[in-house]
């Protein structure tokens, strides 16, 4: 029985897109039992779709148009994740910055967040733009992906996986997000497959 992983997005889905493709030909060896999506337009829900991988959309809006916070949405996103039943949970492109209230429910399960940058550069959102900008005025020579594992500080946890990302004097952004894309589907495959090897070598606890 393949290991179970939970991929969380907002957008394209090209990452997702990359993992299922791994999963698919044997490169990566789990299955992704659900795709969940804080946005109904996500089109990495028609890429789940296609590959007969259920999904769910959970968006914040419905909860603060209805009243309720932030804190308890976490709490629900969390409560829906770990009904599939994952080793593993994969943010990939997942724009929503979760609380402790959702971590609180991971003391065992992994999770892991591919962020457009070098550890410890441009945190957060428009991480490409920025790393570009900051190109553009001398202040850095190139830029990178990491993998990294998921703390309440935002892009703030261990990095399991890092590479640098070439940015070249004739590049514009698209041409910069280009190559950042193309490295980021090769990393999250690798972060990925590193993670379930690490939790298969776990000693297993034996239940009395």
């Amino acid at each position: 029985m393949l290991p179970r992983v939970v991929v969380l997005i907002s957008g394209s889905g090209s990452n997702l897109q990359a993992l299922i493709d791994a999963a698919h030909n044997g490169s990566l060896l789990a299955e992704i039992s659900l795709v969940v999506s804080n946005r109904s337009n996500a089109f990495g829900l028609e890429r789940a779709k296609k590959a007969s991988i259920p999904s769910k959309v959970l968006a914040l809006k419905s909860y603060t148009n209805a009243g309720k916070t932030r804190e308890q949405y976490d709490i629900d996103l969390a409560q829906l994740i770990l009904e599939a039943q994952p080793v593993l949970v994969v943010m990939a492109g997942f724009m929503h910055i979760v609380s402790s209230a959702f971590l609180d429910r991971f003391p065992t399960i992994p999770l892991i967040n591919l962020h457009p940058a070098l550890p410890g550069q441009f945190d957060g959102a428009r991480a490409i733009e920025r790393a570009f900008e900051a190109y553009q005025r001398g202040e850095i020579k190139h830029t990178g992906v990491m993998v990294h594992r998921v703390i309440r500080e935002v892009d703030g946890g261990e990095p399991l996986l890092v590479q640098e990302v070439e940015i070249k004097p004739e590049d514009d952004l698209a041409a910069l997000k280009e190559r950042i894309h193309s490295v980021e589907h090769v990393l999250i495959v690798k972060a990925t497959a590193l993670v379930l090897e690490q939790e298969a070598a776990k000693p297993k606890t034996k239940s009395v």
